[in-house]
Order: structure tokens, then C-alpha cells, then sequence
């Protein structure tokens, strides 16, 4: 007996040891895949079918690369990227990211909740006469993430998190193989190119392009990256362990978004038919690839929304925490008024019934202008030898930081016609 209970012990241990060298890596993926990335591949899928496969293999690379370059620097200096842009920067330069992603976080914690409050009213229409109001949902959600929050440890909310996005992953993969489109089109989607856009749409394919890539390359996600692996009291020693998280997270990110794409694709763009938001998956859905394949795909948008909850109402305090290099203590009553009134936010939709347009015109002007101040920032500080000493960035590292930067300059020129073009429109 007492054999059986130390080898269930030992392979719980195991278990327990192999899952905590990749939860940082699963807390970014559940950052990452919300509901404005299912949004974007289901989009990109129904108008283009699986043309624009490539570009989730690029951003899925640049985001690897990001998230290797700026786990290196944490490893070698033990600093958070924010102590870092305050100590050897500038103190505004800390505080420029502290606003700007807040901003952010902001406007995306009311469009996830609006969305998963959506998808699961359409869903519920399925089940009970005329559904459930979406504000119950969303309350029910915001509720739940708050309860988990509540404990205040990291390594809860990382396991939380996992449970979670197992969930989404498994979802979304399983529908791949329900709704796939043919193998050659998924073969064709690898081979780089500019699909036509329709005449009365006025974005053009760079805009199409850079939309994708802006909601996989995410300035947060960097930044939060070398946090979690100061928390897991990695060094130097952990080259190794860091890049082998690092590939796990992006490789699940692109298996996941690539599914997205392929059941949208095999589905809505083989029947011709448009989308514009992802609740409109739940009703054009259905009668293509039936009921179950509906409600899996409505279970995993919803692991998505939640996973992506988790790190944006805990965005605001981790990132004062890391600039004032103050321990991370979420049991503090003002960082749980923070996420209390962040959290609350999750319900401006759903009451109003309405996007909080103001607010997310806002957060997206400052989006737009966080990824090449993140990249130029790296660059920076990756080359200061008296930081880094034989680590600071090779040649072949800053060849491939400039090509970011140039193209994440781009994308924020692009982001910022789109903020004006919605302003004029108002």
C-alpha cells in the first residue's frame, strides 16, 4: 500500500515538476489567444480562405524571437524589462509602458467580455427560448476570474490559467479536424503572398496583413514575459529551460490560431459566406457543421475570452509592482481594488449594449505605438555590454530586431490611419 501511495506521489510530483517548467509559457499563450485573435484568424479565414497561413507563421517567429531576446535579458541581469527601461533608460520611459498598457488592457477586458457575453447568448438560444441576457454572462465570467484572483498566488493563477487554456486548445484543434479545409489550400497558405481584397472594403492587403500580426506581436507580452521569469527564480542556467518554454507557447499559438483560420476557411469561405465579428460564428456555424461542431467552437472562443482575462486585469498591478521592484503581493487591498474596478469594466457592453467606442479608439492610438518603442528598447538595452556582458546581442540578433522594428513602424502607421479614419467617421 505504502508503495503505491509514494510512486502515485512520485509521478504527482513529476506531473507537478514538468507542468511548472512551461506555465510561463502557457500564462503568454492564454495572454495571447483572446477573442481578438479568434476574431482576426476566423475573419481572415471566411474572406481568404487559407492564403494568409504564412502570415501566422511569421508573427508566430517574431514573437518567439521577442519573447527569447527579452527572456535572455532577465536571465543574465535579473532585472524586469520595466526596472530595466527605469534604471538605464528613463523613469518616463517606464511609465509611458505602465499608461499605454493599461489603456490597452482596458478597452480589450470590455471587448472580451462583450464578445464572450455574446457568443454565449447566441448559444444559449440553442437551449433555452430566447436566451440568456449577455450581461449575466459577463457577470458570471468577471466573477469567476475575480474569485480566482482573490488567493492572490501566482502559481494558482498559472494553474487556473492552464486548466483553462487546455480547454481552448483541445476546442480549437478538435474543430480543425471537423471543419478542416482540403490539405493542398493549408500547403498553399505557407507560400508568402497578397491576397486580392474586395473593391468596396478600402483596407488593401498591407492593412489585412498587419492587422493579423499586430494581435500575435503584443508589446505586453514581452514585457510581462520577463516577469514570470524572474518569478520562476530562473538564471543564466536556464538558457536551455527558457527557450524550450518559449517554443512550446508559440508553437501551441500557432497550431491554435492556424486551426481558427482552417475552420473558418473549410466552412464560411467555402460557402462564400463574410464575417465581421466573432458571435456571427455561432449563427452561420450551425447549419455548415452542425450543433456539436458549433458548441465546441463556442466552448473554446470562451476559454479564450477567460485565459485572456486572467492577465489583463492583473496587468496594472504586476506592472507597478515591476517598477517599483516591490514584491508581487496580489493579497493587498489596493491591488484588489484595482482588479475589482478593472474587472468592472468587462460589463460596459453588455449594460450598454453598445462598443465603448471613445475608449477603444483610445487604447488602440496607444497600442499602436508600443511595439516599436518595445522593439527599439531591446535594441537598446541588448547591446549594452556592461549589462550583458558576452550575452548582449550578436549581429545576426540585431539584423532581425531592425526588421521587426522597421515593419512594427509600419504597422503602427497603419494603426494610426485606421484610429483618424474612426474619428472622422464619428
Amino acid at each position: 500500500m505504502n508503495g503505491g501511495t509514494e510512486s502515485t506521489m512520485s509521478l504527482k510530483e513529476k506531473f507537478t515538476k514538468t507542468l511548472a517548467l512551461f506555465l510561463p509559457g502557457i500564462f503568454l499563450l492564454g495572454f495571447n489567444i483572446g477573442t481578438g485573435s479568434v476574431t482576426s484568424m476566423a475573419k481572415a479565414g471566411a474572406t481568404y480562405g487559407m492564403s494568409l497561413l504564412w502570415t501566422i507563421v511569421a508573427s508566430c517567429l517574431a514573437t518567439f524571437f521577442m519573447i527569447r531576446i527579452y527572456g535572455k535579458f532577465t536571465l543574465v541581469t535579473g532585472q524586469t524589462a520595466l526596472q530595466a527601461f527605469r534604471k538605464h533608460i528613463h523613469p518616463g520611459v517606464g511609465v509611458f509602458f505602465i499608461v499605454a498598457l493599461t489603456a490597452g488592457v482596458s478597452g480589450s477586458v470590455m471587448g472580451v467580455m462583450g464578445i464572450v457575453a455574446e457568443i454565449c447568448y447566441e448559444w444559449s438560444k440553442t437551449v433555452v427560448e430566447g436566451g440568456i441576457a449577455p450581461v449575466w454572462f459577463a457577470a458570471f465570467f468577471i466573477a469567476l476570474v475575480y474569485f480566482i484572483f482573490w488567493g492572490g498566488r501566482t502559481g494558482f493563477f498559472e494553474r487556473a490559467l492552464a486548466v483553462i487554456v487546455a480547454v481552448m486548445a483541445a476546442c480549437f484543434i478538435l474543430n480543425f479536424f471537423i471543419m478542416m479545409p482540403p490539405p493542398t489550400d493549408i500547403i498553399k497558405g505557407l507560400i508568402p503572398n497578397l491576397p486580392e481584397v474586395p473593391a468596396d472594403d478600402g483596407k488593401g492587403p498591407f492593412l489585412v496583413i498587419a492587422s493579423m500580426v499586430g494581435t500575435t506581436v503584443f508589446a505586453g507580452l514581452f514585457i510581462i514575459r520577463t516577469t514570470l521569469v524572474k518569478e520562476a527564480g530562473w538564471g543564466v542556467e536556464h538558457f536551455k529551460q527558457q527557450r524550450n518554454d518559449a517554443i512550446v507557447s508559440v508553437v501551441l499559438m500557432f497550431v491554435i490560431s492556424g486551426s481558427i483560420m482552417a475552420a473558418a476557411a473549410g466552412t464560411l469561405h467555402a460557402e462564400g459566406i463574410g464575417l465581421s465579428n466573432a458571435s456571427q460564428m455561432i449563427t452561420l456555424l450551425e447549419p455548415l457543421a452542425g450543433k456539436l461542431a458549433t458548441t465546441i467552437f463556442a466552448i473554446g472562443i470562451v476559454a479564450a475570452g477567460v485565459s485572456s482575462q486572467f492577465p489583463n486585469v492583473l496587468m496594472l498591478p504586476w506592472l507597478l509592482c515591476d517598477y517599483n521592484d516591490s514584491k508581487r503581493d496580489m493579497t493587498l487591498t489596493r491591488y484588489r481594488v484595482i482588479v475589482f474596478f478593472i474587472s468592472l469594466l468587462g460589463l460596459v457592453v453588455p449594460i450598454f449594449h453598445a462598443r465603448p467606442v471613445f475608449v477603444m479608439i483610445i487604447s488602440q492610438a496607444f497600442n499602436s505605438t508600443i511595439l516599436p518603442m518595445t522593439v527599439g528598447c531591446i535594441l537598446y538595452l541588448g547591446n549594452r555590454k556592461d549589462l550583458l556582458g558576452d550575452h548582449k546581442n550578436g549581429r545576426g540578433d540585431n539584423v532581425i530586431l531592425v526588421a521587426i522594428l522597421l515593419f512594427s513602424i509600419i504597422t503602427s502607421f497603419l494603426g494610426m490611419k485606421g484610429v483618424w479614419q474612426q474619428i472622422a467617421g464619428l
